[in-house]
């Protein structure tokens, strides 16, 4: 029994500073959003982010997002909620969002950039927390909110937006230690990349579609004159 509670014992004092680190990386977040230029440079070259709490920002992002859309006041949301597929929404996001951070990462080669995909990544993930602290008060004011007041709760739902951006646009130069007109021109070509990455899946999905479609009218033929 002794020995059962030593090795519990053992787990958990190695497991702690995990969880600890963790923590502390979650709470760093509230400096990241506030001082984004130290922030961002410490959050990779000082090591103060962890991949668990990107995830974390990321699933909170989406979250928010669809509860936006599901608990919005029907004065601010104009998508009618028995219309709305909840699973596409949040893949019209997320696949996104990764292309984006794959295409930054593509293509820091070939603009000198220093960051590495899970410092990308992790940036990225950390500029959209503004939109969590705000939109979640926000879907509760929705429903207070007169339409005559509908201004107040638009210029915070564009705040939200612009903030991200501009965090994400300092996290992009701290990361891959750029200057501000080098950022926008990199930035400009990732869109791009982007695109190319995502027309590209279009057409290999497609093709892939026809070549299933095509195997299985063959299929089907076979079994047809078998019987």
């Amino acid at each position: 029994m002794s020995l059962v509670k030593s090795i519990s014992k053992t787990k958990t004092r190695k497991e702690h500073p995990r969880m600890r680190r963790y923590l502390d990386s979650l709470k760093y977040a509230k400096y990241v959003i506030f001082h984004p230029f130290d922030g961002f440079w410490d959050l990779v070259h000082e090591k103060r982010g962890t991949l668990g709490a990107a995830h974390t920002f990321l699933a909170a992002f989406l979250l928010t997002y669809v509860m936006k859309l599901m608990y919005t006041s029907f004065q601010f949301n104009g998508a009618p909620i028995h219309y709305i597929n909840v699973y596409e929404r949040i893949a019209s996001l997320l696949l996104p969002f990764l292309v984006l951070c794959i295409a930054n990462w593509a293509l820091s080669t070939l603009f000198d950039g220093k960051g590495r995909f899970k410092d990308i990544y992790m940036a990225m993930c950390y500029a959209l927390v503004p939109y969590v602290i705000i939109q979640i008060p926000l879907i509760l004011l929705s429903n207070i909110l007169t339409f005559d007041e509908g201004s107040f709760y638009n210029v915070l739902d564009v705040i939200s937006l612009v903030w991200c951006a501009f965090l994400a646009f300092v996290g992009l130069m701290e990361v891959h230690d750029y200057g501000p007109g080098k950022t926008i021109v990199f930035i400009i070509a990732t869109i791009f990349g982007a695109l190319v990455i995502l027309f590209l899946l279009l057409v290999f999905f497609s093709l892939l579609s026809d070549a299933f479609g095509f195997f299985v009218s063959i299929y089907r033929e076979i079994v047809f004159r078998l019987s």
